[in-house]
């Protein structure tokens, strides 16, 4: 089986629920992952870059997971990829270390899906936020496997117990689509 690595970029996991519940119950169906928790291991946004980036050679598979704020990655895994994607690394004449390998966005937003459409509140579907990633993909050499996506899962609804009971099995449902896509690509 491929070697997967799992990057939950979410800048408080404590404060979370959506991607808490993906990231347990992901860990729960497929323990042999590594997972690298980037709030716990970088909460003052000073990245071993060395230490991530052997994280990332010795991956075939690399997930991405975060929830969706300013319709792009936190500030953290933003950074974390700044950090950790540089020239000579993962692009430029002598940067390869990552080529071939497969990249997996993993995310969810607070407004559902149905909002994220051209004639929606949000105003252009999911897929127009993601051309950066797919761009970042290319440039490294990645194989861009697409991505998993739940919406409707606000922060905000978490203290009403019939919405935390839907977000909850959303959420679970959410890890048991990303871990079968997982393990139909390895």
């Amino acid at each position: 089986m491929k070697k997967i690595l799992i990057v939950s970029g979410h800048p408080d996991l404590n404060d979370s629920f959506a991607n808490k519940t993906i990231l347990e119950e992901t860990k729960h169906l497929l323990p042999e992952a590594e997972f690298a928790y980037l709030d716990k291991l970088y909460p003052d946004f000073h990245i071993d870059v060395k230490a991530e980036q052997e994280r990332l050679l010795r991956a075939d598979i690399i997930v991405l997971q975060y929830p969706l704020f300013w319709y792009s990655a936190p500030s953290l895994l933003h950074r974390w990829v700044e950090q950790t994607f540089t020239h000579g690394f993962s692009h430029g004449s002598t940067g390869d270390k990552l080529k071939g390998k497969q990249i997996v966005l993993s995310f969810t937003s607070g407004a559902p899906e149905d909002m994220y459409r051209y004639d929606g509140p949000q105003h252009y579907p999911i897929d127009d936020f993601l051309p950066a990633y797919k761009q970042m993909a290319d440039l490294c050499g990645l194989q861009w496997c697409g991505y998993i996506y739940s919406g409707g899962l606000s922060y905000a609804s978490r203290h009403d117990e019939a919405e935390l009971a839907r977000m909850k099995a959303k959420a679970v449902r959410h890890a048991h689509l990303l871990v079968e896509k997982l393990k139909g690509m390895a």
